[in-house]
């Protein structure tokens, strides 16, 4: 998978917000200024943060090589999937699923019916 793929796949969702983290050199992806995806190089490969419960972010930690805490990030929560390596992209787009659902969860109501998720 690339950053153009996982960008694409995030701005699709409904209320996603696309800006740029300066300090970290890195994509932002907000829904209704609630992050739920941070996308760039490390290391020299492509990589997103993501949000998960902390049990799955440890259970994915300990299955893949590729999965890492987040380094700006909270770390029991944030996790960084390179997505170049062993995870399949059917997984990555779970992860994407999950974390936009856990930052929608976070907004009040009325603005979670505005986007009809």
């Amino acid at each position: 998978m690339t950053i153009s793929e996982i960008l694409q796949y995030c701005m699709n969702k409904p209320g996603a917000e696309q800006s740029v983290h300066s300090d970290w050199k890195a994509t932002q992806i907000k829904v209704a200024d609630v992050l739920f995806a941070m996308v760039k190089d490390v290391e020299g490969r492509p990589a997103a943060s993501l949000k998960t419960s902390p049990e799955l972010a440890d259970l994915l930690r300990q299955q893949h090589n590729d999965v890492r805490p987040s380094k700006h990030l909270n770390k029991a929560h944030w996790s960084t999937v390179y997505l170049d390596g062993s995870i399949p992209d059917s997984q990555i787009y779970y992860l994407v699923d999950a974390s936009y659902k856990q930052a929608v969860e976070l907004l009040p109501e009325m603005t979670r019916q505005q986007l009809s998720v």
